[in-house]
């Protein structure tokens, strides 16, 4: 089944991205939602079968699922312009909202300063443990799967190495494609898009010539911009299963060489939780609190380059091809074991950094235990558990 809709302006596209980017609470499966309501009921931009196909895809890929989504979605209404703009509208909002924060955050002094970021510390323990049960819920359903989780967790916690995650990634795909087979998923509905096959061909050969090479590049002595791009574009490049994974990724390119400080990561990664909008919107803040000599705005548009642009074009790769790609049995067995491997490499920064950096008392259990609970089981918005985090940080620090 063809999506039908007549093609559209590049400013419509944008005013509907941004009025998502100011108003989408609570990650990306919800975002979804949002995008189905407003651009298959509401809009009728595209058919539910398409749009379901394009879910499927964004879901197979690494990179942010939400943000692919919306891309698509601005590149089969308006081309190439509509889907910058989707981007741009989507990103903005929650981009300049964590860089006003960074720097509230370094002007932040005293008790009261150091509370709120402790209590901000605390929230992102209840989120990333909130992710990790949702995670497991849904991509370790089996015995097979739990133990390809369980091995990638205890490959990154025993490993200092930067490429743990690369190498438990890796090792949950061919776990995959011997202990995950099964039937390939019937197509649900064919989209049309204005991306050829030779397109998809180039972004693939650009993704992957940035890949392998900016590393050999920086370790030959590159500009601070070239490193602090790297660091951000490996770490977008390497997220498969959810946003949330992005946090050891990014822990690992910022806090291990000393660039940010662990409890200056872990309350920016808390308040991005506060916003609406896509989760990678956190590169924003990272770029901006980065050590000098770059950091501020220069940094933050660095690093929101840095870690959407490897997913976005990964997206333009596969958009030609994924009809075919679908259907394959290897492929899809080899992605139910890297998304168990997520799990466990979530599962591993859910100990560390984010407990053992987070987490010094029984008072701060119960706080992360009271966050956790409120999430997952009462469902509070995420924006109320933060500003609750931030109070109990502050008379927890008295």
């Amino acid at each position: 089944m063809l999506s039908a809709f007549r093609p559209g302006s590049t400013l419509e596209v944008l005013q509907a991205f941004f009025k998502l980017g100011v108003s989408s609470f609570g990650g990306p499966v919800a975002h979804i939602g949002y995008f189905r309501e407003e651009f298959v009921v509401r809009r009728r931009w595209l058919q539910d079968a398409a749009f379901s196909d394009l879910v499927a895809l964004c879901q197979f890929l690494p990179g942010p699922a939400s943000s692919q989504m919306g891309f698509s979605i601005g590149l089969m209404r308006a081309g190439y312009w509509g889907a910058l703009a989707a981007w741009i509208g989507f990103t903005l909002p929650s981009a300049v909202a964590l860089v006003l924060f960074a720097d509230s955050l370094s002007t932040a002094r005293g008790p009261t300063g150091a509370g709120i970021l402790h209590g901000l510390k605390l929230v992102a323990v209840a989120v990333v443990a909130q992710a990790v049960w949702g995670m497991a819920r849904t991509l370790c359903p089996d015995l097979r799967r739990a133990m390809i989780a369980g091995a990638a967790a205890l490959i990154v916690l025993s490993s200092t190495s930067t490429g743990a995650q690369l190498a438990a990634i890796l090792a949950g795909g061919i776990a995959g494609l011997w202990l995950c087979r099964g039937a390939a998923p019937a197509g649900t509905g064919i989209f049309a898009v204005p991306v050829s096959r030779r397109a998809g061909l180039a972004s693939l050969a650009i993704f992957g010539a940035l890949l392998m090479g900016l590393p050999p590049l920086i370790s030959a002595g590159s500009p601070r911009a070239v490193e602090l791009f790297g660091a951000f574009y490996r770490s977008g490049a390497l997220v498969f299963g959810g946003g949330h994974v992005v946090l050891p990724l990014l822990r690992n390119a910022f806090v291990m060489p000393g660039w940010v400080s662990d409890d200056v990561f872990l309350a920016g990664y808390g308040a991005a939780q506060a916003i609406p909008g896509p989760l990678f919107s956190f590169a924003a803040y990272l770029g901006a609190v980065v050590e000098p000599p770059l950091h501020g705005l220069a940094g933050a548009l660095i690093g929101l380059t840095g870690i959407f642009l490897p997913g976005l074009l990964i997206l333009i790769a596969a958009l030609p091809f994924w009809q075919v790609l679908r259907t394959r049995t290897d492929a899809q067995a080899a992605m139910r074991g890297i998304n168990a491997a997520v799990v466990g490499i979530l599962g591993a920064a859910l100990y560390n950094p984010v407990w053992t950096s987070s987490v010094a008392r029984a008072s701060d259990v119960a706080a992360a235990l009271v966050g956790f609970a409120l999430l997952t089981f009462w469902h509070v918005p995420p924006l109320l558990v933060v500003l609750m985090g931030g109070l109990a940080g502050i008379g927890l620090r008295r």
